[in-house]
This record gives structure tokens, C-alpha cells and sequence, in this order.
């Protein structure tokens, strides 16, 4: 059985790591709606297509993307201490969290509004509808389950990357099995913290559908 102490530092590592993750996610979606906009926005059969811009945004995207987590958590870790004061603890990781987060979450969203069915959008250009309103008003309103279920397969994601973020004292979760399960092969604690972190992505993933069967009546049997 854990003792006290034992039990009472999960517990903060559980809080590090919803903090990590929520913090993360927040702040990914507000750099990862624009950036998805912008690429639905300017590809060769979006609103205003424009190559250069979408090119560019595309490069970037990709580049972000192919860097894995880990490797990127050591790179920013000069720019992580510039914006918090230091390169470890939960809210040290949450720097590269957003930058790994924000082009997967960027690609997500562009995917969602490329679903929308493309009916709808020239029905609303035929109505003199700006580029913003189609935007705000179409778009974003008729991708809203897709995106809500996007937000969800996100908060997985990142909260995997918020465990790996512990093999370099990235605090939570990952940080106390990689301390303790496995430096200190204590399998109790590995397991724990494994289970406790796959009933987040659970949690999550739940709620995230039942949310979209409220907002979108297509998806209630």
C-alpha cells in the first residue's frame, strides 16, 4: 500500500498534469484556429487563395510537425527559460507544449472547415456574405462538432506529450514514473501513474463526444 506521502505526491502530479495539458490546449487552440483558418483560408480553393502565403504557412506547419516532442523540448529550452525562469517543472513545459501543439492543432482545424460542405459557403456568398462572416458564421458553425471531437483527440495528444516531458523533469505524471517507476523500479508507481494518465485520455475523449451529441443533433441516435 503507498503511503501518504506517497499518495499525496500522485496527487499533485495528476493536478501538474491537467494543468500542463489544459494550459497547453487553451493556448494551442488560440494560435491553432488562425493558423487553421489561415490554411483553409488561402489554399487553391479557399475563400482567397493566395500560393505564397499558404505555402509558407504550410512549410512552417510541416516543419513543427516533424520534430519530434522530445527533441523539441531540448531546443526551445533557451526560450523556455527566457519566457519562464527556468527549463523544468510543469510550467516550463508548457512552452514547447503549445509549439508542438499549435501546427497539430492548426492541421486539425483546417481539416474540420475543409469538411463543410461547399454548398452551404457559395450559398452564402450568393447573399453578399464577407469573407469574415462565411468564416464566423458557416464555416466555424457548421465544423463545430468536428472541431469539438478535434479538441479532444488533441487534449490525448498533448497530454502524451506532457508524460514524455518527465523523462527531462517536465513535472506531473510523466516526471513521477520516470523518477520513481522506472529510475528507482518501483512497478507499483509505473503502473499507477499509466492508469491514472489513460483514465484522463478517457475522461476526456467521454466528454468530448457526449458534448458534440449535445451541440450537433446529427450525432443523437
Amino acid at each position: 500500500m503507498f503511503d501518504s506521502t506517497t499518495i499525496s505526491m500522485i496527487g499533485q502530479g495528476t493536478l501538474d498534469t491537467l494543468y500542463m495539458t489544459i494550459v497547453s490546449t487553451v493556448m494551442g487552440y488560440v494560435l491553432g484556429i488562425p493558423l487553421g483558418i489561415a490554411l483553409t483560408v488561402t489554399d487553391s480553393t479557399g475563400l482567397r487563395p493566395n500560393s505564397v502565403i499558404y505555402k509558407i504557412l504550410d512549410l512552417i506547419t510541416n516543419i513543427l510537425r516533424s520534430v519530434p516532442f522530445l527533441i523539441l523540448l531540448v531546443l526551445v529550452s533557451p526560450l523556455t527559460k527566457l519566457i519562464v525562469g527556468k527549463s523544468y517543472g510543469s510550467s516550463a513545459t508548457i512552452v514547447p507544449l503549445v509549439i508542438s501543439a499549435a501546427p497539430f492543432i492548426g492541421r486539425m482545424v483546417e481539416s474540420s472547415l475543409k469538411e463543410v460542405d461547399n454548398g452551404v459557403i457559395e450559398a452564402a456568398k450568393s447573399m453578399g456574405a464577407s469573407t469574415v462572416t462565411i468564416i464566423r458564421r458557416v464555416l466555424l458553425v457548421e465544423a463545430r462538432t468536428s472541431l469539438l471531437i478535434g479538441m479532444t483527440i488533441a487534449f490525448g495528444t498533448i497530454l502524451g506529450y506532457s508524460a514524455m516531458a518527465g523523462t527531462l523533469g517536465g513535472g506531473g505524471l510523466g516526471d513521477i514514473a520516470i523518477r520513481y517507476g522506472y529510475y528507482r523500479y518501483e512497478a507499483d508507481i509505473m503502473v499507477v501513474t499509466t492508469f491514472l494518465l489513460v483514465i484522463l485520455v478517457m475522461v476526456m475523449q467521454n466528454l468530448g463526444m457526449k458534448l458534440s451529441k449535445v451541440i450537433d443533433k446529427r450525432l443523437i441516435n
